[in-house]
């Protein structure tokens, strides 16, 4: 993939480029006006590792990335294309062609891409450190993240560009709870997987009824609000979002009747997602095992989270319990990034350059990106796949029958020129 990328874009490989972490790739392109004195830098980041593919679920080769023309019009098929590196190309593309063209940067911008992004993996924190290292100010920094999607939110009939501003956090935790093991003829009052069912119906229980699932309206979530109330076509939901001083309790309780993402992003939410006890049915396990996923929001953190559920554990199981609690990985909420400065007001421009007629506006994001990690050094994280998806692709991402419109993946790389033009040569 390397090779390819230097035989593909060789104006671009002419510039400085390097290699930071396990899989870092980073390209230079230096501002005019850069100095030594003020190290100041703007970041474009994509990552080019995949999620894997079950050949079986899919109705062409997972990884075929051949072009094909249909009645729908032409695509670019294959794991990756959408997720993400359809976006890396489109950044590499547009650079390309405006090197190409003697255009540079009035400030040092640098094209960062990982390739551990879907494991987790310590590349851009690598690269983090870098900047931090080298004193370099990292001003401007776009990931992938949300995209121009149709029915944004009820009562919203255009297209809106969401960009998100901060993410949830997250934890994945393991309980491990000691029982008696032996034979199942002489089974004890309550095995360890009996006991581990108790803790996880208690658990979900009080995902929604206490200190688990108290509601908070984040700066990102009341801007959504804020786009989503005053253009709603539906007069009852135009009044409820545009007035949350007063219909908070309100917004809170249709959030729980609702459920989903309306849910999502004003709770902490908690997921029962394994289960482990013994592998045959005539032995009793000396442990059974639960597994959650958490998603913290703004305020929450992985020590908050970790200690109210072993609270709720002791609770259940009496305080001679034999239990641990192990966090497999965790991360707490980022930062918020401003939506009240010149770098936010140059994106916002550039995508109603690329696309005039479509509402925009900042979001709170579910999943978890490589971006999280420059909010150590900057507040000016933003999140934005340049690129109009579908339900239907956006259920392709990290799904089966992935692929990418030529129409689409060329407008990505309108966009990314847009983007050079107006924030980086003004």
């Amino acid at each position: 993939f390397k090779k390819l990328l230097k035989s593909r874009f060789p104006t671009i490989y002419k510039q400085e480029v390097f290699s930071v972490g396990k899989t870092g790739i980073v390209h230079k392109i230096s501002g005019s006006e850069a100095s030594t004195n003020s190290k100041k830098a703007h970041v474009l980041m994509a990552h080019y590792d995949v999620v894997p593919a079950l050949q079986a679920e899919w109705d062409f080769p997972a990884f075929a990335g051949d072009l094909i023309s249909t009645n729908e019009g032409d695509f670019i098929r294959g794991r990756g294309t959408l997720d993400t590196k359809g976006t890396l190309c489109a950044i590499m593309e547009a650079v390309e062609i405006k090197l190409k063209e003697g255009w540079h940067p009035k400030t040092d911008l640098y094209l960062c891409f990982s390739g551990e992004e879907e494991i987790s993996g310590n590349t851009t924190a690598d690269i983090v450190d870098w900047f931090k290292n080298q004193n370099i100010n990292v001003e401007f920094v776009l990931d992938e993240g949300g995209a121009i999607v149709e029915n944004a939110f009820p009562g919203i009939s255009k297209r809106c560009a969401m960009v998100g501003t901060a993410e949830k956090g997250f934890i994945n935790m393991d309980i491990t709870i000691e029982g008696k093991a032996g034979h199942a003829s002489a089974p004890p009052k309550h095995s360890s997987v009996g006991l581990a069912a108790k803790v996880a119906t208690a658990i979900e229980k009080s995902a929604r009824n206490s200190s688990f699932g108290k509601p908070r309206f984040t700066k990102p979530v009341k801007e959504l609000f804020n786009v989503m109330g005053p253009n709603n076509k539906n007069a009852a939901l135009k009044f409820l979002f545009s007035n949350l001083w007063l219909t908070k309790p309100l917004v809170n309780l249709a959030s729980k009747i609702i459920g989903g993402e309306l849910y999502a992003l004003l709770h902490t939410t908690t997921a029962l997602t394994m289960m482990e006890g013994s592998k045959a049915y005539n032995v009793l396990p000396s442990q059974g095992k639960i597994g959650l996923n958490f998603r913290l929001l703004e305020g929450d953190t992985v020590e908050k989270a970790k200690n109210r559920v072993e609270r709720l554990v002791k609770k259940v199981l009496g305080k001679n319990a034999k239990f641990s609690i192990n966090v497999a990985q965790g991360n707490n909420p980022s930062i918020v990034s401003s939506t009240n400065c010149p770098q936010w007001e140059n994106l916002y421009k550039v995508i109603h350059k690329t696309w005039p007629e479509i509402l925009i506006s900042p979001y709170l994001m579910m999943a978890c990106s490589d971006s999280r990690h420059y909010c150590k050094i900057t507040d000016k994280v933003y999140r934005f796949s340049g690129m109009f998806l579908s339900k239907e692709e956006r259920g392709m991402i990290h799904g089966k029958n992935e692929r990418i419109s030529t129409e689409t993946l060329l407008t990505t790389v309108e966009f990314y020129i847009n983007l050079l033009e107006v924030m980086y040569d003004n």
